[in-house]
């Protein structure tokens, strides 16, 4: 590089720090530290490393790069408005406001460069792990010897306090398992956390500790010296078979007078120590939001060889795309972004007899995955409780990426957002492990929700229903507070028909969440996919006219057969009585039905409601109202067979009509 590109790169990192800082002060709130700190590393990366074109932002073979420590968010929009993606100094200006596109943390938005949402510390370099195995996978599944398709890297940068996490434990030991070459994690080793220095919480070689999950590891001694990072970065694209970290040694909140100090991490500098940190940066401390015109069109010309090499990918992708094969047929199936139609498979809810729904999940996936060839996924130590090998794949390992199974091993926080990863790049995601361990991933799911993004989480063993394994395993609270959480859709069904309806209403912007019995239960003859994608429907009813029923009962999951047994038996004692029976495997999905559909199936004018599901009561009040009966579980469970379980907390049939005839009077 001439002298020249190393003054003018050391001119734009001094007018990005200046940028930084502005933006914190204006807002008077955010972490000036680590953009002041590691602004070279960034920098480098970007302009001299990384592959992308802000002008087409979506290109499907660009670098990713995910900033695990958000709170740095200041630096991302620098870069990005520097680099010319979607922002301009009004946005920078307007950093933390409502509405604005630079929130305290990044959001998701590849319109804008950001790759996922982060700020949870760890969160995105797991996430990371993700995009980096898609990319494997996509690699193995669509390149040949002469077409390379899929060729890009995954960079993050990551600081103390991710990986202090042990979501970062969890995830980078799969990722040294498997050999991900093509993630590259740059450490901005600062030694300062929000409480002061690291040596008073976190002592470790974290190098070693990588070298032990089985990544390259690299130190740089001065977080200044861009040229050393680039040695090191062109040294961790060198390594194909191990993922590598790169410790950079910097000082927090650089040339400022907290530099080195954890008062810079999440406070402004204030006026004065602006002014004070713009003078020490050879900046003029009378100029806010300034950038050189200079610097803007370095900064801005400086990727029209990647927008070259864009171009000629897009030449290499349509005649990939005119050939007659499957695999093309594949590849404009990831273009599109289309989902094949389960409903669609010839047989698709050809269910019979006594099944447990992690065995009908089982089934409808493995359908699924014979028309997607997209479809990727696994569990955490679990396939076979979860039933979710697909039987037409492979696993992916080390040498062979192009199966479809995934063995997470029991990391089941990790494996959360590696499936987030692995949605974002493009691919049919989906995991599982039993419910009641959605308390070791729930972020993962809340970050699923955030980005609107379809991963599929395949929950079982989904109540007391599990049995003699007791109440470490069982789920109470789980399905209340998953139900609680903004976009994520929670299916509870009844057999395999309502199996398949959550499935089919999986492609949507957001997870969904599927809660299956271990045990098994009853295939019931009036459940439809196309009735239960509504999320709550009419399973039977008698003698209701005006839509106007004595009693309704409502139910989910495998205490729908239960409701069902109990309507039975009150016609026959009663056949002239007005009841409708209920199946709500999804309160979400009926909720977005219009009004005069909800109103259909749950009048409001009639109160005299009972639901039963073995579970927490809380999510059932919408819907049974203060005059109905709720048969639920607001304590933990208990070891014993399901029966006795089932008995002694009252999810039987004799208890529905108990508390049927109890409101009837």
């Amino acid at each position: 590089m001439s002298q020249k590109d190393l003054n003018m790169q050391a001119q734009a990192i001094a007018e990005a720090r200046g940028l930084a800082i502005d933006m914190v002060q204006a807002a008077n709130s955010g972490h000036p530290g680590m953009p002041l700190g590691a602004m070279p590393m960034i920098f480098e990366l970007w302009a001299n490393h990384m592959k992308f074109n802000p002008k087409d932002p979506t290109w499907a073979n660009r670098d990713r790069f995910v900033l695990s420590a958000g709170h740095g968010s200041a630096m991302l929009y620098t870069m990005s408005y520097l680099f010319g993606h979607d922002y301009t100094i009004e946005d920078l200006k307007n950093f933390r406001q409502f509405g604005s596109k630079t929130p305290g943390h990044p959001d998701y938005e590849l319109s804008r460069g950001i790759e996922a949402t982060t700020g949870a510390l760890g969160q995105g370099l797991s996430t990371a792990v993700g995009l980096a195995l898609g990319e494997r996978h996509l690699a193995a599944i669509f390149n040949t010897e002469e077409e390379k398709i899929f060729d890009n890297y995954t960079f993050v940068i990551a600081g103390d306090g991710c990986l202090m996490e042990g979501i970062t434990a969890e995830a980078s030991s799969f990722a040294g398992h498997l050999g991900l070459g093509n993630l590259i994690v740059l450490y901005d080793s600062n030694n300062i956390t929000i409480d002061g220095n690291t040596d008073i919480a976190f002592t470790e070689n974290v190098r070693a500790r990588y070298e032990a999950y089985g990544w390259h590891t690299q130190l740089v001694e001065d977080g200044n010296d861009t040229e050393a990072i680039g040695k090191a970065i062109e040294a961790a694209k060198a390594e194909k078979n191990k993922p590598s970290l790169i410790e950079v040694k910097t000082l927090i909140g650089f040339s400022s007078p907290v530099e080195a100090s954890n008062k810079s991490h999440g406070n402004p500098l204030g006026e004065d120590g602006v002014i004070e940190t713009k003078k020490k940066l050879g900046l003029n401390p009378e100029e806010s939001f300034y950038v050189s015109q200079e610097v803007l069109d370095y900064c801005r010309n400086i990727k029209k060889a990647d927008q070259v090499e864009n171009h000629d990918w897009q030449q290499l992708v349509e005649k990939y795309l005119s050939q007659d094969n499957e695999k093309a047929e594949a590849l404009r199936m990831y273009f599109s972004g289309e989902w094949p139609n389960i409903l669609d498979i010839e047989g698709i809810e050809d269910f019979s007899g006594k099944q447990a729904t992690r065995a009908t999940s089982g089934t409808v996936l493995n359908k699924f995955s014979q028309v997607d060839p997209l479809l990727v996924g696994g569990s955490a130590d679990l396939a076979g409780s979860n039933s979710t090998d697909l039987k037409d794949s492979d696993f992916m390992n080390r040498n062979d990426f192009s199966g479809k199974n995934i063995h997470y091993g029991v990391r089941e926080f990790a494996m959360g957002a590696i499936a987030n990863g692995l949605a974002l790049a493009g691919l049919r995601s989906f995991c599982a492990t039993f419910l009641i361990f959605t308390e070791y991933m729930y972020y993962a799911l809340r970050s699923a929700a955030m980005m609107e993004i379809p991963t599929m989480f395949v929950m079982t063993h989904d109540s007391i229903g599990l049995g003699e394994d007791g109440q470490t395993h069982q789920p109470i609270e789980h399905l209340s507070g998953l139900r609680a959480m903004p976009n994520l859709w929670v299916w509870r069904p009844a057999d395999g028909k309502e199996t398949v309806a959550a499935y089919a209403k999986a492609n949507r912007p957001g997870p969904t969440l599927l809660a299956l019995t271990r045990q098994k239960i009853e295939t019931l003859e009036n459940t439809s996919a196309e009735k239960a994608m509504k999320g709550a429907y009419i399973l039977e009813e008698n003698n209701v006219k005006d839509n106007k029923p004595e009693l309704i009962i409502m139910a989910t999951g495998s205490e729908v057969e239960i409701a069902k047994a109990a309507y039975d038996d009150m016609l026959a004692e009663n056949s002239d009585l007005s009841l409708r029976l209920v199946s709500m495997p999804c309160f979400e999905a009926f909720e977005e039905q219009d009004e005069e559909y909800k109103e259909s199936v749950l009048p409001k004018a009639v109160s005299k409601r009972v639901s039963i599901e073995a579970a927490a009561s809380m999510s059932w009040y919408k819907y049974v109202g203060l005059e109905g009966s709720i048969i639920a579980i607001d304590r933990f469970g208990e070891s014993a067979p399901i029966d006795d379980l089932y008995n002694e907390f009252g999810f039987t049939k004799e208890n529905v009509i108990k508390e049927a005839k109890n409101l009837l009077g």
